[in-house]
């Protein structure tokens, strides 16, 4: 992960613009760092089958899968992937895919323990449906 130079003591805006300087593939990592310390912040004050489903629920892929399949979908749409490539491409796919399959069927879960609906769940824990969804 890159380093961004920032001072010691630092407001919240002034750490979102360090943020914005990381290039898509560092800041989904960060993201995903910054929900997965959210999860274990939440986790700690809640039952622990609704902690352990958090938990799950912000898991995500690996940053080395990520990377891998940002590049991968990169060379795709500049029409540079090969075949090897392709078929790498359709694995990783497959393999997101499950984990967000594993992922609705958590956050499910856990909706129904809260006695609630999988849409209204996920307004309160700020999740939103893919843009291609």
């Amino acid at each position: 992960m890159p380093v961004v130079q920032v001072e010691a003591q630092l407001p919240t805006d002034e750490l979102l613009r360090a943020v914005g300087q990381l290039n898509q593939s560092d800041l989904e990592q960060f993201v995903s760092q910054v929900i997965a310390l959210r999860a274990k912040r939440q986790a700690s004050s809640l039952p622990r089958v609704e902690a352990e489903l958090l938990l799950k629920i912000n898991e995500g892929i690996s940053p080395e899968i990520q990377a891998r399949y940002n590049e991968l979908i990169a060379k795709r749409q500049a029409e540079t992937l090969t075949p090897d490539e392709y078929a790498e491409l359709l694995r990783l796919t497959q393999q997101v895919e499950k984990l967000e399959v594993r992922r609705v069927e958590y956050l499910a879960e856990l909706a129904r323990l809260r006695g609630t609906s999988l849409p209204a769940l996920m307004e309160i824990l700020g999740i939103r449906p893919p843009a291609y969804a």
